[in-house]
């Protein structure tokens, strides 16, 4: 998996032109989605009780769980993976078509998209809002430096795969400690030969660790681009959560950049939604209002057009007419 990102497309209502990744050259709009069962995964549904494949295929950011051991960045020990609970990642690659689940994801999965049937469309904008913010953060920010913590499973788009086709150049930490991330964290260290792309085994509630383990590839002298997607939802006390985030933003220089989305309490089919998945789930989804995410924001530049459903986040100039409102709000904001 080193060396040159191989880009597969599929047609896609959010697709916009395809990129010549090979000579780096970008387009108006960059990245199209890509079906996520075509992310240079081969074979059928992993057995029971067997590690997942590092070729695999997911869909969410990140979840955290009980770490795993491993040796070093790059390094990874096959994880125990635990077939008997949905997990939510898993769960999100069902929704979307991929291969990396079993019958427990499949069943909650199956159950709350009959509940909110616009499970899907949240999770395809959720990726496109991550793909913009790379996009303005590279293009009109001039940032080369990102640390996506909570990354979660590898799949179309990652926060390397953008940045780089844009600049090259650009350096992106992952940070999980989820064991399923860590199957599969082979497939996110790959890098153009112009950048460089690390993986952290650490968990975010561990901002000290985190920070120097990224310190060791990242230049805090010049601005970062922080990303914490779909991962604040699985902290239920609000304090906490802001003090995570302030952990985090006051340690980056200024002109960097801090973007978060999570699920919202907007509609009655999310919130049902989330009450079911937290019926059979180990990792519990707390949901929050807009102006709750936007204090996560709190003492920062918060871009226009704010904190909004993550699909009316500067969409693109091709898409007609307003975006679909989905349950999922997000940000970017600058720290002065």
């Amino acid at each position: 998996m080193a060396g040159r990102i191989l880009t597969v497309y599929a047609e896609s209502p959010l697709a916009g032109p395809r990129p010549d990744v090979s000579n780096h050259t970008a387009p108006e709009h960059p990245w199209a989605l890509r079906d996520l069962d075509h992310h240079d995964r081969g074979g059928d549904r992993p057995l029971e009780g067997e590690p997942l494949s590092d070729k695999g295929s997911g869909v969410t950011r990140g979840y955290p769980v009980s770490p795993t051991p491993c040796t070093k960045a790059g390094t990874v020990n096959e994880p125990v993976i635990d077939t008997a609970t949905a997990h939510s990642a898993r769960v999100w690659n069902h929704w979307l078509g991929g291969k990396d689940n079993y019958p427990a994801d499949r069943e909650v999965g199956d159950h709350i998209r009959e509940i909110f049937p616009g499970i899907v469309t949240a999770a395809r904008a959720d990726r496109a809002f991550l793909v913009r913010v790379v996009t303005h953060l590279v293009r009109e920010a001039g940032v080369r430096q990102f640390l996506d913590i909570g990354t979660g499973l590898p799949t179309a788009n990652n926060t390397h795969e953008v940045a780089q086709a844009l600049a090259p150049e650009s350096r992106v930490v992952y940070v999980d400690n989820d064991p399923l991330v860590l199957s599969h964290a082979r497939a996110l260290l790959t890098s153009v030969p112009e950048g460089t792309t690390h993986y952290v085994d650490a968990d975010m509630h561990e901002p000290e660790k985190v920070l120097a383990a990224a310190r060791e590839h990242l230049d805090f002298t010049r601005p970062i681009g922080l990303t914490i997607m779909g991962t604040l939802g699985h902290i239920a006390d609000d304090a906490t959560a802001r003090s995570l985030v302030r952990a985090y933003v006051d340690a980056l220089p200024s002109g960097s950049h801090f973007a978060a989305n999570d699920s919202t309490n907007t509609s009655a089919e999310v919130v049902e939604a989330a009450e079911h998945w937290n019926a059979n789930s180990a990792a519990p989804m707390h949901l929050r209002s807009p102006e709750r995410i936007e204090e996560f924001f709190d003492g920062m530049e918060l871009l226009e057009p704010g904190v909004v459903s993550v699909s009316r986040w500067r969409p693109d100039t091709t898409d007609a007419g307003v975006p679909e409102h989905v349950d999922q709000y997000g940000g970017l904001a600058r720290k002065p």
